[in-house]
C-alpha cells in the first residue's frame, strides 16, 4: 500500500485572508510527522469539529492543519515496527486537528505513541460511530467507578442525552450495570432515548433545580454535557458520595454553586478530559468499548453518514443545536 502523488483533505486555513475550511489536494509530505502513515477509511463529526470548520471556537492551535479529531483506516506505511502494513489502527484526539493533521483528509500521520491497533469486537466503521463521543462517555463511566461509583447508589443522570455523547453514555452505563435517566430538550425523542436504556426521560424545559444550596436528592450520579446552569443545577441534587463526570460546555462554561454540596453531601465533580488521557487508561477504555461495554444500538445511534464533500453543512446543523444522534464520515 503506497500513497498517491496528491490526495484530498478539509484543509482549515487562518491568514490575511480569513478563517476557511475548504477541500484541497495535498501530498503525504506536507502532512504534519508521525511514524505511521494512515490510509483514513472513517472518521466522526463531534462538536469540536463543527467549531474547527466554521471557525467559531479556538480549537486549532496552529494553522493550517487538516479537520478532524478522529481517524481509522489502514496503515499505508510506518518506520515503527510496532505497525505493519495493512494494520488497522484509530485515533481520537491526541492533538489531531488541534496540533496536527486530522482525520478529514484521504491519508493521515499518525504519532505511534498514539496510534491504537483496532481492538478485537470493533470494526473500523464502528470505532468511529464511537470515536471521541463514544471514548469521553466511556472515560465519564470510568471515572465514576474509579471514584466509588456503583449501581446501588441510585441511577445516573445523562444530560444532552440526545448528543452524541449522551446516547452512548445511556448505553455505556445501561451494559456496565447501572440504571440510566435522560435529561433532554427535544422531547420528541423520549421514545428514542428509552430504546437506548433511559428508564425515565425529563424535558430540560421542565426541570427547575429550586434555589436553596442543597435540594432533594433525586440521582446517584450524573454525566453532564452541558456545562453552565445545568451543571450548577445537578450540584444541588446528586445523593450524598455521588459524583458529576462532566464532561461539555455547550451551556456555558460557568460554575454557580455553593460549597455545601461538596461538604454537607460528600458530592464530586470530575473532569473527563478524552483528548489528552495517558495510553494505559487510553486502551483500557478501548477495549472495554469492545467487550464487556460495547453499546448494543451502534447502528442505531449512527443517524447520519457524510463524505468530506458534505461536512460543512453538518457543521452549522450541529452547532444550530439540530444535531441528532453521531454522524459517520467516510473518507476511503
Amino acid at each position: 500500500m503506497s500513497s498517491p502523488a496528491r490526495f484530498r483533505a478539509l484543509r482549515i486555513h487562518n491568514d490575511a485572508d480569513g478563517y476557511r475550511a475548504a477541500l484541497e489536494e495535498m501530498s503525504a509530505d506536507e502532512l504534519t510527522p508521525g511514524e505511521v502513515l494512515v490510509k483514513t477509511a472513517f472518521s466522526s463529526i463531534n462538536y469540536k469539529d463543527a467549531l474547527a470548520g466554521t471557525g467559531k471556537g479556538k480549537i486549532l492551535r496552529r494553522h493550517p492543519l487538516n479537520g478532524g479529531i478522529d481517524a481509522a483506516g489502514y496503515v499505508a506505511a510506518s518506520t515503527d515496527p510496532a505497525f505493519r502494513e495493512g494494520d488497522a489502527v484509530l485515533c481520537t484526539g491526541c492533538g489531531l486537528s488541534e496540533t496536527r493533521d486530522g482525520g478529514y483528509g484521504e491519508y493521515v500521520k499518525l504519532e505511534s505513541q498514539w496510534a491504537i491497533p483496532l481492538p478485537a469486537g470493533l470494526t473500523l466503521r464502528e470505532s468511529m460511530i464511537l470515536g471521541t463521543a463514544g471514548f469521553t462517555a466511556a472515560l465519564a463511566v470510568f471515572q465514576l467507578i474509579r471514584n466509588g461509583q456503583t449501581p446501588d447508589m441510585g441511577p445516573i443522570v445523562v444530560t444532552g442525552a440526545t448528543g452524541g455523547v449522551g446516547m452512548l453514555a445511556i448505553d455505556i452505563l445501561t451494559r456496565a450495570g447501572f440504571e440510566a435517566q435522560a435529561i433532554t430538550g427535544k422531547a420528541d425523542q423520549f421514545d428514542f432515548l428509552i430504546g437506548l436504556g433511559a428508564t425515565q426521560c425529563i424535558a430540560r424545559k421542565e426541570l427547575y433545580w429550586g434555589q436553596r444550596p442543597l435540594e432533594a436528592a433525586h440521582w446517584g450520579g450524573a454525566i453532564d454535557n452541558v456545562g453552565g446552569d445545568m451543571l450548577s443545577g445537578l450540584t444541588r441534587v446528586i445523593r450524598p458520595y455521588g459524583a458529576i463526570a462532566t464532561c461539555g460546555n455547550a451551556g456555558g462554561a460557568e460554575l454557580a454553586t455553593t460549597v455545601m454540596p461538596f461538604i454537607l453531601r460528600g458530592l464530586s465533580v470530575l473532569g473527563v478530559a478524552s483528548t489528552g488521557t495517558a495510553r494505559p487508561i487510553r486502551d483500557e477504555i478501548w477495549q472495554r468499548l469492545a467487550g464487556d461495554w460495547k453499546p448494543q444500538h451502534l447502528e442505531t445511534i449512527a443517524t447520519g453518514n457524510v463524505t468530506l464533500d458534505e461536512l460543512g453543512g453538518v457543521f452549522e446543523t450541529m452547532l444550530g443545536g439540530d444535531s441528532f444522534g453521531r454522524k459517520l464520515v467516510t473518507v476511503g
